[in-house]
């Protein structure tokens, strides 16, 4: 991406901005295909192999070498080599070269077997390449292939990641159409993603046929459903299932302790989640990261900073380090409060002990302190940065950004931007994000979409934050035509609405429909 010149700023106020133009919605895409093969095939294997990422050198490797290609014919290729060659790249995370690969695989009349289509659906589900991977799945059948459990679960997982309901239905329809099985992992997806979509029914549906099918609820299962009572409000009914999974002969083990201490904690019953994290202890069982954060969390979130301060010194003492997230929470608290030389003395002792992601708490730390207006001028803080030794990257000039841009302190965010251009670090997308929000607070909607444009103009892909981001900063200066637009572009490029997005677009539409 081009560096973002700060001369753009000046012109914008009296930039006339266009209506983006609006698209229609692609067709599905096939999975991508490499036309040309003017690539000799021996120079493909030989030199990506020998020079794969590092990282590979532990799993099962290919030696192709010469002495098994011909240099102009490639005559020696086998279908068998070719196969291995697929796996691999799928093993190490290779998508586009698997993809590409296969095309040249087909010029060559060669196959994909069963194993090699399985390693190339999971790696494209992993990446979220959805389309891809059912148009595969669809040529695997075509193929004469009959997809087993695995083939289905690494397709409905991908699909449910990405919230593509629609998708999994048809991949549960195939399974019933042909008779292949749920097996234990299907519905532990399927209650993955009801119980984090707060789905409740569904939730239990799956519960309930899986029993049917035999299937009894393990430390998995019921940790899900422990959180779907906590998700609504429903923690007595999490303390009655406690008899249940003892009942089953279910060990209560750190999973499930963790996820009821969540449940008291959001429901305020701070006293019933420390009882519960004792009986975790008296158990042998050690806590966790996942522990310490849940019960600090709670604290901090229902008022009681002095025992989350206490439980925060606990797990230090255990030598645990604390999520960037509950670093934040507390100091964001004490804040509030005006306690910076707690503030300070906390974060000199994690300072002390060298803790191995310093730069986060650092981050941390400048964002508290310029949303609370600490740091006054942007170039102030960078220079106390620097005294202190730090090292500036691209995540902390964002994470200052932000906390000017949450304060709608345009000036300020785009002196950061100036500043990060000036220590020769190229300002990324989550920069550049950042930057129309603080246009957008401001009600500075023709800079915001400035800003977009730049992003598409300068090659880069905005991913759904831009749009989100882009389409509040229109409804907030009461563009409300614009919004439909933006998410029709964010559609046709392929990037999945998530559900802010989609209630964005929804108010939009409603104000719209008022108007005429």
């Amino acid at each position: 991406m081009q560096l973002l010149h700060p001369a753009i700023f000046c012109s914008i106020k009296n930039e006339l901005i266009s209506r983006p133009k609006s698209l229609q919605f692609p067709l599905l895409p096939k999975p991508y295909r490499a036309r040309s093969l003017n690539c000799p095939i021996l120079n493909l294997l030989c030199h990506e192999t020998q020079h794969e990422d590092d990282y590979t050198t532990n799993k099962s490797s290919i030696s192709i070498s010469e002495s098994q290609i011909d240099h102009t014919t490639g005559e020696e290729l086998s279908s068998e080599l070719s196969n291995r060659y697929i796996q691999r790249l799928c093993e190490v995370g290779n998508v586009d070269k698997a993809m590409d690969f296969l095309s040249k695989m087909e010029a060559l009349g060669f196959h994909l077997s069963y194993v090699s289509y399985t390693a190339l659906l999971t790696a494209l589900a992993s990446v979220g390449r959805t389309s891809e991977a059912e148009a595969v799945f669809q040529e695997m059948v075509s193929s004469g292939f009959q997809p087993r459990q695995k083939v289905y679960n690494i397709l409905l997982k991908g699909f449910l990641r990405r919230g593509l309901l629609k998708a999994a239905d048809r991949v549960l329809e195939s399974m019933n159409d042909i008779g292949v099985w749920k097996n234990r992992e299907t519905y532990e997806i399927l209650l993955g993603y009801y119980v984090g979509a707060g789905r409740l029914n569904d939730s239990w549906e799956v519960v309930a046929e899986m029993r049917k099918d035999g299937f009894e609820p393990n430390s998995f299962v019921y940790s899900r459903i422990i959180e779907l009572y906590r998700d609504n409000g429903m923690w007595k009914k999490a303390t009655n299932l406690v008899a249940e999974i003892r009942e089953n002969g279910v060990c209560l083990d750190k999973k499930i302790f963790n996820s009821i201490i969540d449940t008291f904690g959001k429901s305020g019953e701070l006293e019933d989640a420390l009882q519960v994290f004792d009986k975790m202890l008296q158990e042998g069982i050690t806590p966790d990261i996942t522990s310490w954060n849940s019960l600090i969390r709670w604290h901090c979130k229902h008022g009681d900073l002095a025992n989350a301060l206490v439980l925060f010194d606990k797990m230090l003492t255990q030598g645990l380090y604390p999520d960037p997230s509950i670093f934040i929470t507390i100091i964001s608290r004490l804040g509030e409060q005006g306690k910076w030389d707690i503030v300070k003395k906390t974060f000199e002792h994690l300072k002390d002990e060298g803790h191995r992601q310093s730069e986060i708490i650092y981050a941390a730390l400048v964002d508290i302190y310029g949303q609370h207006g600490k740091f006054e001028d942007a170039e102030e803080c960078i220079s106390t940065l620097k005294l202190e030794g730090v090292p500036l990257s691209a995540r902390t000039f964002c994470v200052l950004a932000n906390a000017y841009a949450q304060q709608g302190l345009c000036e300020q965010t785009v002196k950061v931007l100036q500043l990060m251009e000036r220590e020769g670090i190229e300002p990324n997308l989550i920069m550049l994000n950042v930057l129309i929000n603080a246009f957008g607070i401001a009600g500075r909607h023709l800079e915001a979409l400035s800003v977009y444009e730049h992003i598409k103009e300068s090659g880069a892909s905005p991913d759904v934050v831009t749009y989100t981001t882009l389409m509040k900063a229109l409804i907030r200066a009461k563009e409300f035509d614009k919004v439909p637009v933006i998410y029709r572009e964010m559609e046709a490029i392929g990037c999945s609405p998530d559900r802010k997005a989609r209630e964005l677009l929804q108010n939009a539409m409603m104000v719209l429909q008022r108007r005429h």
